[in-house]
This record gives C-alpha cells, structure tokens and sequence, in this order.
C-alpha cells in the first residue's frame, strides 16, 4: 500500500530512516521509487546482490516491516562481527548510517583503484590475467556510478581487452565517453569511421587556427606566422590531443597520416603538411619508439626540424639531408610521397628559401656560380621535391621531380645580377657626394626574369621571397622595381595567404616611405590591388596593412583606397569588420589633426596679439 500512491505512512518514514540513513524529510515516496529504480543500481542482481526491486518486494509482502528491514540491514551490511557494536555508538552521535557507509565505500574504491594500477605495472606473469577475472565480476555493474571508476580503471589497464566488452562500450554512448583513452584506442584500430568522426572535428580546428594566424591583426616581422619554434608549435591543443589519442598504436598513427594525405589531395591545403610533420616530432619528443622508429621519415624529419630551428640549413645538415634522399633504394620509392609532404610545409619551405637566398649572397662575395655550389643545388632539388608533393602523392608517381636547368644557368645568375645592382646601389649612397656617380638605379630587370616568375614554381618561390628580403633590407628602389613583375607568377602564387602576410610585416619596416605618394602608388595601385575584387583573402591583406598604416599614408591616398577597398559584392563578414575598422580610425585620425590645427591656429593667433 505504501508503493501504490499518495504519502508515506509515518512508520514507513521510519523504515527509510533506518535502512538509508537519511534524515525523515528526505524520504518520499518519488525517493524509494528512485532508490528502487535509478540505473545507480543495475547490475547487483546478476551478481547476486539485492537491488531496490528486492528491497521494495520485501516491504509490500512483509507482514513485520521492522525485522525485514533487519534482516535487510544484515544480509547486506559490511560482514565483519565487531562492527555490529559499534554502528548504535555512530547513531549515538548523530552520524547517518549512508555517511559511514559512504565512507567506507570511498575508501575501499580508492584502495581498490591503486591496486588494479599496482597489479598492471608489477612483473606477475598472471597480472594481466588477475585483471580480466576482475573485469567479469565488476563489468555487470558498469553503469553503477559508484562502481564505474573501478571498471574503467581495470579496462584502461588491460593491453587487449575482450572484444564483447569493447563492443557493449562502444555501443553505449555514455560509456563511450567516459572511458579512458587506453580503451578507445583498442576500439578506434578496429573501426575507422569512429575514429575518424573523432579527428576530424580537431583537424578543422587546426587549419581554421594556422588561417586565422595568417590574418592577423599584428602586422610585425618579429611576431609572425614563422616566429614561433618548432617545439612551441608542437604544444598546441590539436598535436598534444592527436598524440594523446595515437599513443604508442602504430594503426591509428597510420590513420591519421592517411586522413592527412586524403584532405591534403582534397584542399591542396598545406597546413596539413605542417601538421604530418608536428605528429612525427611531437611522437620523437614523447620517444615513441614504437612509431618513430617505423616511419621511414624520422630521421629527414629530424634533421629538417632542427634546421627549421636555426631558420638555416648547414653545410653538415645538408650532408646530412642529402643522405636521406640518395639513400631511397629501389622499390621503396613510395617513402617520395611521405618526403615530399614534410617539404611541402610551409616552415620547412620558408626555411629551405630564406637558405637559399644567404646562399646566393655567399657566392656573390666569392665570385661563384650557382651551379658550382652542392649546397644550393640540395636546397633547389628539395625546395622542387616540396613543391611537387601534390602532384606526387594525386598521381602515385613517386618520383622526384627533375629541376630545370634553365633555373641554374639562366635565371640564378639573373637573380645574382638584380643583387649586384642592390648591392652597387647601397654602396653608392654610403659614398661623399664628390665621390658619387650619377648612377641611378635601374627600373628594368633582367631578360626573361619576369618569364621564370609566371612558368617555374621554384623560381617564382625564390623570386616572392627576394621580394621580402629587399623589404627587410629597407630597400624601396629595389621593391619598386620587382613588385610589377610579382602581378603575373606561376599558379598565383603572390596572391597566396603566407605570402602576403610576410608581405604585410615587412612593408611595415618602410612605413615613413608610404607617405610618398610615388612608393604608395606602387606597393597599392602597382601590386596589391590588382586581384583584390576577385580574391577576398587579397582584399583583407590590403586592409590588414592600411589598418597598420592608415596615419603614414597620405590623407587623400587614403580616401581613395577605402573607396577603392569598398566591396561591390557580398563579403565575408571579416572584410566588412576590417573595412569598418578603417573607416573608424581614419575619421578618428582627421578629427585629431583637425584639431590640432586648429589649435596650431589659436596659438598662432594669441601669440600675434
């Protein structure tokens, strides 16, 4: 009668008092119901240990509530003698009986805990097999929160744990959740779709954050997308989560990698590449043995991450480098495709050009030629190698890709030319007047330079990154002269993300000079806004430096490019911010200088009187 509805008569307040522990107001009917029902509870039954169910038949068919709730009390009490006496001395005190229990509870559940971790790091033979006879007696009571940890923790230390069990979790989605990383990466080798719902969320994440770095508000040539180190960009959210969930699982490392290659082919994106290559060193970082020492690529990754590092590669680390690729023997040229996607990085490319170029102004102070330097012919055969990644890896050609030889003998030495008139030219103005000439710079480049720019990707890469060693030198007579030939390069590149965002921070370095109407012309009207309507990331680009610059360029320079900056079209919602940003600022800016010169007029006024 007490279960069919309505409240509680008083004597049965009491029996819950007395089996729970609890205070009398807490004890309601909708409590015994949950008590009887919740899922807290499921499993005792299977083994053998009375639930809410047994509980709540015991008292509708009872004829004496009391004894039953006794014996209740003492089939399912802690079974230990001499802490029968001491239970009324806690009553005594006020102590609920759910409070000692609890404790108890706690405290065996921790020991227990420590124990399972004990057993699966000893050297017992049998511990792992101590370990599943465990598992079959706690399993049933997994979904017991109270019980779960326990099960957790024997699971997470199991090395193979029975597939019925990694199914029944697998197919629990709560289960599923809380379940260590240990566990879900015996379930993840055996289904990859699972898997990959779990990557991919933390891939989107990466690229959305390695583009969102490009755009940038901080326009500094100290602080950009290449200043951090390696090892700092291998603490990121995305490596350190990918690497938690690959461990020491030679098959999901293999996944990942396989997912990365699948979405590079699919976005020629090359933040993937970047990111292939932050997995290996994060694993060689962690010592991973298991991974590192399987992948055909550790050994180049490493020596190319420390050249990474230095922003330079050496005379020994070339050999070095050299070595790795001379040492791909027949048969196992597919390791081409793993090479050419490290290389395709963009750090690893900035660090291969950037060497490039110092390799070049080594052999303009020692009279050389191009082609009698190995060095620069390594960096060009890997620059090349890089950036023929997507082509290897779409076509399953693994070859490397042959590097023309017009690039060495014709367009180098141009290239060396262009900085023989840099270098003629700074020296010129360091001379006394008397002893100067009248020299002017040239404003024309080499034969066929602007030809190699649009048809070779390597020259065109070689020739995008002069650009900003000349920024960085300060050198606006030389940028003048080069930036109309970067309107037409191979594949557009000079309208690629990176590109521009180097661009941006080095132009920084010559901000005074864009109070000159003839240098803003050119960077603006001669380069910059050629594809800006036609491309939205070249139209933030634009933005981004007149946001930076917008108080040293000439006023009326500027009405015109935030009229010219004015979208046509629908835009991304970034553009528009940008562009309001602008707006604002420019206001604010001519509304101090109009308040400075009227004040410049009342002081001049006061004065006079």
């Amino acid at each position: 009668r007490a279960f069919s509805g309505g409240k509680l008569p008083q004597l049965n307040y009491l029996y819950l008092f007395i089996i729970f522990g609890l205070p009398r107001r807490t004890c309601s009917l909708s409590f015994m119901n949950f008590y009887c029902t919740h899922k807290m509870f499921a499993g005792l039954p299977e083994l053998g240990i009375s639930n809410g169910e047994d509980l709540k038949e015991t008292l509708t068919n009872c004829t004496e509530p009391l004894k039953a709730i006794d014996q209740f009390q003492t089939e399912n009490g802690i079974l230990l003698p001499t802490l029968q006496s001491a239970l009324p001395f806690l009553d005594l005190h006020g102590t609920p009986r759910l409070e000692f229990h609890q404790s108890v509870f706690d405290e065996l559940c921790d020991k227990l805990m420590e124990r399972v971790a004990t057993i699966a790091e000893g050297k017992d033979e049998d511990r792992y097999g101590k370990l599943k006879e465990l598992l079959e007696k706690s399993f049933p009571l997994v979904k017991m929160p109270s019980i779960q940890p326990v099960v957790m923790q024997v699971l997470k230390h199991l090395p193979k744990v029975p597939e019925k069990k990694l199914k029944l979790v697998m197919a629990d989605k709560e289960l599923y959740k809380v379940c260590a990383v240990e566990v879900k990466r015996q379930i993840w080798q055996e289904n990859q779709a699972l898997f990959g719902d779990e990557v991919s969320p933390l891939l989107k994440h990466y690229i959305v954050a390695k583009e969102a770095a490009l755009f940038s508000s901080d326009l500094s040539i100290l602080h950009n997308f290449f200043s951090p180190s390696p090892k700092a960009r291998r603490q990121g959210e995305v490596v350190l989560k990918l690497t938690q969930m690959i461990g020491k699982n030679v098959k999901l490392y293999d996944m990942v990698l396989q997912f990365l290659r699948t979405l590079f082919l699919r976005t020629r994106n090359v933040h993937y590449c970047t990111l292939r290559a932050e997995l290996l060193m994060s694993l060689h970082d962690l010592d991973i043995s298991e991974i590192c020492s399987v992948d055909s690529c550790h050994k180049f990754t490493w020596c190319l991450d420390a050249c990474i590092r230095e922003k330079f590669v050496d005379a020994k680390r070339a050999r070095e480098l050299q070595g790795f690729l001379d040492g791909v023997k027949k048969g196992q040229e597919e390791v081409l495709g793993d090479l050419s996607m490290i290389l395709c990085d963009p750090f690893s490319s900035n660090t291969l050009v950037l060497s490039t170029v110092r390799n070049l102004q080594e052999l303009l102070s020692q009279d050389a030629l191009p082609r009698d330097s190995p060095d620069l012919m390594l960096l060009l055969r890997m620059l090349s190698l890089g950036q023929g990644a997507w082509d290897m890896i779409d076509s399953q050609v693994f070859k490397e890709p042959r590097l023309e030889l017009e690039v060495v003998t014709r367009f180098l030495p141009a290239m060396l030319s262009v900085l023989v008139d840099d270098y003629t030219f700074t020296v010129e103005q360091k001379l006394p007047s008397e002893e100067k000439t009248s020299l002017s710079y040239p404003t024309a480049l080499p034969d066929n330079f602007n030809k190699y720019l649009q048809e070779n990707r390597v020259a065109c890469e070689m020739g995008l990154y002069y650009a900003l060693h000349i920024a960085k030198q300060r050198n606006k007579n030389a940028l003048q002269r080069l930036l109309p030939a970067l309107v037409e390069t191979y594949n557009d590149m000079a309208s690629g993300d990176i590109f521009l965002h180097l661009l941006t921070a080095h132009l920084t370095l010559l901000s005074d000079e864009f109070g000159n109407e003839e240098f803003c012309s050119a960077v603006f009207d001669g380069f910059l806004l050629n594809s800006f309507s036609s491309k939205d990331n070249v139209h933030r680009h634009n933005l981004r430096l007149l946001l930076h610059l917008h108080q040293k360029v000439l006023p009326s320079c500027v009405e015109t490019l935030v009229k010219t900056l004015e979208p046509s079209k629908q835009v991304p919602k970034e553009i528009e911010q940008d562009l309001e940003h602008l707006q604002i600022r420019n206001t604010l800016y001519k509304l101090q200088f109009g308040i400075a010169g009227l004040l410049h007029v009342l002081f001049a006024r006061y004065h006079t009187k």
